[in-house]
């Protein structure tokens, strides 16, 4: 529970944008991961000079401060693992500066993924990161875990698109890093740092982004195949033969099931596994790269290939693939979805190592993927209740993140660490790299205040 003076201080701020009502509280206490950890006071700030003005007060207070988006996260990055205060930027959500001349944007932290982008569709550019929630979440959380998505097999992450930021540190001070320039390489790269910070090193409150032009043209292919091997030796051929394609999302035959148990689509029930694969670019381009890609699936025992003719046929295909996580819902009370990463050739023994760790523990499992950058998410249905099942669950996910790095792979891909992944930190870092990152940590937030418990 918050002191006294200190609620007062932060209502006295805020007025009714502060609430520690508990169904309130409630809404706050959890994000799409499975752990829930109420916060003392939930607060909606409006101004950068807001911020600032609440961390000077919680710092001095030693108050824990957790940054909140859209709370999309599945990793439970902005849970308030030590209660404190919950700091929502759903207020702060305006898109300050569209400048296409000079390929940047200018947003704060609260604006939704998918408006950004229908506010660029009319110029003809776009902010490649899509994460899946990116109609719901929000640039701020996106910079927060550096998320990804289908299309950043061929364009990236989310660190490659921040050009500059402002961010309030611990002690209130306000700061900024980079620029509105393309090139920029002056001092430290501290826009990259707070990419995958998860608001343990500071309150960004704006960012510029990297903006680019659409491609003259976009296809789109989906492929089955007999088995989940040959689909899995397709993605490393491809990549591995020069073809860079903008997204190539593989979905095994438990998947495909699942898909078509729920909304019946069409898929082919007897097949391994599926890709549904895009590029783009120009024409011409577009058009040698597809048959280049056509020829490869042919050789790895390939059932069909089916070519979208148009804009609505090309939603139609990636329909399967979006409705892919609400249909598991159908399967299992809990989903525990993980994004294991390895090397793109090593991709088919990573599948293999997943099903025989579920297998070795009778568990209902799937595999979805961004396969062409290696960015696996087994999926395991159970129910919590079930305390004997729950613990095969995890035993089962510590069994596939050690295959990962085994396969010199890492812990995420696109999802962050949050409370979901800390423990496993020490399989991809040594101690030194753990303490050097400590050390940044204390350095910047020598209180410890902001996002305390997570995996710094």
């Amino acid at each position: 529970m918050l002191e006294h003076a200190v609620k007062s201080e932060l209502i006295a701020l805020l007025g009714d944008r502060f609430s520690d009502e508990p169904e309130i509280l409630t809404c706050y206490a959890y994000d799409s991961f499975l752990e829930e950890s109420m916060p003392d006071a939930v607060i909606f700030p409006k101004t950068t000079d807001e911020v600032a003005k609440i961390m000077a007060l919680a710092n001095r207070a030693k108050v824990p401060v957790t940054a909140r988006g859209a709370g999309t996260s599945v990793c439970g990055a902005p849970i308030a693992a030590e209660h404190g205060i919950v700091l929502c930027f759903s207020k702060m959500d305006k898109i300050m500066e569209v400048n296409t001349a000079d390929r940047y944007v200018v947003v704060q932290p609260g604006v939704i993924n998918g408006d950004l982008q229908k506010v660029l569709a009319p110029s003809g550019f776009f902010f490649p990161p899509d994460p899946g929630s990116m109609n719901f979440s929000t640039i701020g959380g996106n910079v927060a875990l550096n998320a990804g998505g289908p299309r950043c097999l061929k364009y990236g992450v989310t660190k490659d698109y921040v050009l500059g930021m402002q961010v309030v540190l611990a002690s209130g001070k306000v700061v900024r890093f980079g620029s509105k320039n393309i090139k920029d390489v002056t001092g430290y790269n501290f826009t990259s740092l707070f990419c995958g910070s998860e608001g343990t090193l500071g309150m960004v409150t704006e960012v510029t982004l990297k903006v680019i032009a659409r491609p003259e043209t976009t296809q789109t292919l989906l492929v089955t195949f007999a088995d989940l091997d040959s689909t899995a030796r397709a993605v490393s051929d491809i990549i591995g033969s020069g073809i860079l394609p903008v997204s190539m999302e593989l979905l095994d035959k438990m998947t495909i099931n699942a898909i078509e148990d729920a909304v019946q689509m069409g898929l082919p029930r007897e097949a391994g596994g599926t890709l549904l694969i895009e590029v783009d670019g120009s024409r011409e381009a577009c058009d040698r790269e597809r048959s280049q890609i056509v020829h490869k699936v042919k050789e790895h025992n390939v059932m069909a290939v089916e070519e979208a003719e148009d804009e609505a046929d090309r939603n139609r295909l990636w329909a399967a693939r979006r409705a892919a996580y609400g249909v598991f819902a159908k399967i299992a009370p809990d989903i525990l979805s993980e994004d294991v990463t390895v090397p793109v050739s090593k991709v088919p023994e990573m599948i293999r190592r997943i099903y025989q760790i579920t297998e070795k523990y009778n568990l209902k499992a799937g595999v979805l993927a961004h396969a062409g950058d290696g960015n696996m998410h087994p999926l395991i249905c159970a129910d919590r209740k079930n305390k004997e099942e729950w613990k095969l669950v995890k035993k089962a996910f510590r069994e596939i993140f050690v295959a990962g790095a085994e396969l010199e792979g890492t812990l995420s891909g696109e999802h962050g660490i949050g409370l979901a992944k800390a423990e496993f930190l020490p399989l991809v870092m040594d101690q030194e790299s753990r303490d050097f990152m400590a050390c940044i940590k204390k350095a910047v937030d020598p209180n410890n205040i902001l996002n305390p418990g997570k995996f710094v």
